[in-house]
């Protein structure tokens, strides 16, 4: 039986007495107190971007079928299977590959084409249910030119005694003008088939409208490399005429245009029957270091006439000779490296790229009708320019290729950039297409770039559609992407993501506006990321859709509208 001693009594009635507290307590009536904790304006933003569908989930296909919506990467970051894979798919319809579709990646040093990164990427792709859009086939950056200039070097002769080695030459048989300028008072064109020298072939005719104040106003170069050296023996020798009897002089110029001497070469008389002028000459202080011959034109307005110039050095060693190819040779030797690479490129394409950026940008950014050289520039180790040796109707054989060895349906891109800073390189590129087509290719679309920002003129955007849709071809936005001015990521402000996201609107919104339905390939955005701070390309500028952490930023909601409101 239990007991209760005074201890125990005394710790129950502790015990009751705490029951009856929290009896009591548990009878007072709970009220709440009034408090409210408002979502900062951040967490909410960034949700509603969030809660918008995947960007290509807005495209009605109904109603606009052909449609694609695009995105650059790299090759490994979509086979790799990583975020960017499944990015890319959510949000879009096609990529494009930013380099290893391009010939530095894929041509070896031999000539021959590593293609297998290639094959296992379209068939990556394929798996998906993403289309490839082929970038890009016939360009002057990003090529093996190592290779390509190997084909065009001069040919090294063997030779036991001294002899005379060829320096450079121009028969004028092609537009190649890769060792010949002029200024601007002396106007270059060819003569006729059969009206070159002794009736054969072309010749370089040269117009001296007026009688200048000075014969050196008109001036016309012969450019060659190495640069004379003190002692050196040259030969120049070629053949020569004019409307009227003329004489004139040669200058030694270290560039064209750099003047050093004032002769060179001597005086040289020409007249309406074709002569050949030769002159050996020994170089002395005054020439050495020069590198290009002046034909000082500028005393008599007539036509001048010149073929079959060779200038030629004697080498006493005669240990070893080279020999300059011709331009003809050349432009043999690279039309066929070109058609050896756009075969292979297409034969292991074709089965799944469809369309493709046959030529990229074609045009001068100084002289906007006129097509891009390298002739005069330092040109970085990847950079060839096919047109130098080609002439201007390399395009026109880069489409034909394109055409022989891909489908016959393929859909075939010029692309070009600034197009909407440089009204003027819009109309270039669009007369270009015209006369590539008046050669018998088949341009389908013309690409612009718009690698752009928040300050770019936006009526100047407006009439470069206007312009690209008057030529009545597919219209493609290749590789947009928006900068901030300059502003890097770690400085950039609520404003001016502001901005940006209002500009990517107006070019999407734009582009449906002015494009005809018919006319639109489609937007491939360049750069969906923000670019990192190592980055070849606008480093470190906050230039995309989402950030580098794979965040949607504001930009993302407006072309998500933009997308919604244009193709219902």
């Amino acid at each position: 039986m239990f007991k209760l001693d005074h201890c125990n009594m005394k710790k129950l009635h502790t015990l009751m007495a705490g029951i009856m507290t929290l009896a009591f307590a548990s009878c007072t009536k709970f009220e709440a107190l009034d408090f409210a904790a408002n979502k900062p304006e951040s967490i909410a933003l960034q949700e509603d971007i969030d809660a918008y569908p995947a960007l290509k989930t807005y495209i009605n296909r109904t109603a606009h079928p052909n449609f694609k919506f695009g995105a650059a990467l790299s090759l490994s970051d979509y086979v790799n299977k990583g975020v960017m894979y499944r990015l890319a798919n959510k949000n879009f319809d096609e990529i494009v590959l930013g380099y290893e579709m391009k010939h530095g990646a894929v041509v070896q040093a031999n000539g021959t084409l590593a293609l297998d990164n290639v094959s296992k990427l379209l068939a990556t792709a394929k798996e998906s249910g993403t289309t490839v859009y082929g970038h890009t086939l016939c360009w002057h950056a990003n090529q093996n030119a190592t290779y390509l200039k190997g084909l065009i070097a001069p040919d090294i002769l063997s030779s036991t005694g001294p002899g005379w080695d060829l320096i450079t030459a121009a028969d004028f048989e092609t537009d190649a003008a890769t060792n010949f300028q002029s200024n601007a008072n002396a106007v270059l064109s060819y003569t006729a088939v059969g009206e070159g020298a002794n009736g054969v072939g072309r010749a370089l005719k040269i117009n001296n409208a007026s009688v200048r104040a000075n014969d050196w106003e008109a001036q016309f170069f012969l450019k060659f490399s190495p640069a004379a050296v003190l002692g050196e023996r040259y030969i120049l020798k070629m053949d020569v005429k004019a409307d009227v009897a003329a004489s004139y002089s040669t200058q030694a110029h270290v560039t064209p245009g750099a003047y050093k001497h004032w002769d060179f070469f001597g005086t040289i008389s020409a007249t309406p029957t074709w002569t050949t002028y030769t002159k050996e000459i020994t170089i002395t202080a005054d020439m050495a270091t020069c590198g290009a011959i002046a034909f000082n034109l500028g005393k008599t307005a007539t036509n001048y006439y010149f073929d079959n110039i060779t200038l030629t050095k004697y080498n006493a060693t005669g240990s070893i000779q080279t020999r300059e190819k011709t331009p003809e040779q050349k432009k043999t030797l690279i039309t066929n490296a070109l058609d050896k690479w756009m075969s292979g490129m297409l034969e292991v394409s074709k089965n799944y790229v469809k369309a493709w950026d046959v030529v990229n940008e074609p045009m001068d950014d100084g002289k906007p009708y006129e097509l891009k050289t390298g002739v005069g520039k330092t040109l970085a180790g990847d950079e060839f320019y096919w047109q130098d040796y080609m002439g201007k109707d390399y395009a026109v054989t880069a489409f034909q290729l394109a055409r022989k060895y891909g489908n016959a349906t393929d859909i075939l891109f010029i692309n070009d950039y600034n197009l909407e800073y440089n009204l003027d390189k819009c109309k270039g590129i669009i007369a270009y297409v015209n006369y590539i087509e008046s050669k018998g290719a088949k341009v389908d679309g013309i690409g612009t770039q718009m690698h752009i920002d928040i300050n770019s003129d936006k009526t100047k955007i407006a009439d470069m559609f206007k312009l690209l849709a008057a030529s009545g071809k597919l219209i493609k936005i290749s590789e947009l992407d928006i900068g901030l001015g300059g502003i890097k990521t770690a400085n950039a402000t609520k404003e001016h993501y502001q901005a940006q996201a209002e500009m990517y609107k107006y070019v999407i919104d734009k582009y449906f506006e002015l494009i005809p339905a018919a006319q639109r390939y489609g937007i491939t955005l360049w750069s969906p990321l923000d670019s990192p701070a190592n980055s070849s390309w606008r480093a470190g500028e906050p230039i995309g859709i989402w950030n580098l952490q794979y965040v949607r930023k504001l930009a993302y909601s407006y072309v998500a509208e933009a997308i919604k409101t244009n193709m219902k």
